[in-house]
């Protein structure tokens, strides 16, 4: 497979695994697609190790790094807050509803010593500020094996595109309609990456099928990459038949052999179908796709507090979400609560098998796919 966006990053299939498993990075490097760390809840310290260790694995395979820069968000016009801060800002309501919906059920409390929540203890920079993307980029300017960067929730800051470019990374900005792609093309990106409402996390609207050849022609000759809904290879030659040049997966990493999923949340994976996501803010305060669960259906009750802005959310639950993941293979109420981030692929996600294995049979079923396509024109 040789697309543009092959020949920009030296990859030999136009496959990119977003992940915050590093395991799963680097298996997809090694396979020939482009792993890409997501790295918005690592400390400076942890990426540091994380990348270090990417390097040995990989070898001279590139990688990615994936960091978020929202264009709107608490605290935005000074830098973004400090984690001190944040506890002061989050309404009592809130705080009130989330300690009786782990009473409600049954989540047993979590000792001090085994939350490592510092986006709250401590008085480190917020994740989805621009002092935290800051922080984390002097990481990555240190490890030249990475070579690209992505950027979602706004256009790709000046300083950042700058920086990446000195360096010889290319840039990618992640976008949901027309204009912010626009938007994206002139901040400088190499890259669009056109993402579908059906994605897991952070979402707009507009489906795949309809989004991506509108992103194609609206930034031409910029490569596209289609995201959203994508898990096998026919979902890969479809999306180049609309334009793009390569495809960026990531709910389709979470059930693999490598994955850190939480085991109940990867069982839930495997059994879900694609009716079973629902996009909400309950997690970040902006709308994002995720497996809908007991958590969601309370925050979307009538008469649950609205989410809160981002970073807030973020803050507000970052207790009882390690609580709930502490305790749900042995407390029913937390197993019907937790969930994480997915797109409506889920429901082909039926199989846990290696990383490597994922990328050889979407190379494989794609090519099955072209030869049908090929054979339609044959007269």
């Amino acid at each position: 497979m040789r697309t543009t966006v092959c020949e920009m990053l030296g990859i030999e299939f136009p496959i990119f695994a977003f992940s915050h498993c590093r395991d799963v990075v680097a298996a997809v490097s090694r396979a020939g697609g482009l792993g890409v760390l997501g790295a918005v809840a690592y400390s400076p310290e942890d990426l540091a190790m994380a990348m270090t260790w990417l390097d040995e694995q990989v070898g001279d395979r590139p990688y990615g790094v994936d960091v978020i820069v929202p264009a709107k968000y608490v605290g935005d016009q000074a830098g973004g807050l400090r984690s001190g801060q944040v506890s002061a800002l989050i309404p009592e309501e809130h705080k009130a509803f989330v300690r009786d919906l782990l009473e409600r059920y049954g989540v047993p409390d979590l000792p001090d010593a085994e939350f490592r929540g510092r986006w709250i203890q401590d008085d480190r920079p917020m994740p989805f500020s621009s002092q935290n993307t800051h922080d984390l980029l002097e990481v990555v300017w240190k490890h030249p094996t990475a070579k690209l960067i992505a950027n979602a929730l706004g256009p790709a800051p000046a300083d950042l595109v700058e920086q990446a470019h000195g360096r010889g990374l290319l840039v990618a900005g992640l976008v949901g309609r027309v204009e912010h792609a626009r938007s994206q093309q002139a901040a400088g990106v190499d890259l669009i990456i056109a993402q579908g409402a059906e994605a897991g996390g952070h979402t707009g609207e507009i489906g795949t099928m309809v989004l991506v050849p509108q992103i194609v022609d609206a930034v031409c000759p910029l490569p596209v990459l289609a995201a959203g809904g994508i898990a096998d290879g026919r979902q890969v030659a479809a999306a180049l038949a609309l334009g793009a040049s390569g495809v960026w997966c990531g709910s389709v990493w979470l059930t693999t052999d490598e994955a850190e999923t939480h085991p109940v949340v990867k069982e839930k994976l495997l059994a879900a179908t694609s009716a079973d996501t629902v996009r909400s803010r309950c997690k970040t305060g902006k709308p994002a796709r995720q497996l809908r669960s007991a958590w969601t259906d309370e925050w979307d009750r009538d008469d649950s507090p609205q989410p809160l802005e981002m970073p807030l959310q973020t803050a507000l639950i970052a207790r009882a979400e390690a609580r709930i993941a502490r305790s749900a293979a042995s407390s029913e109420g937390a197993r019907r609560l937790i969930n994480y981030f997915v797109g409506q692929a889920v429901g082909q996600m039926n199989t846990a098998k290696p990383a490597a294995r994922v990328v050889i049979d979407m190379v494989e079923e794609y090519i099955e796919a072209a030869s049908r396509l090929a054979e339609s024109l044959r007269s």
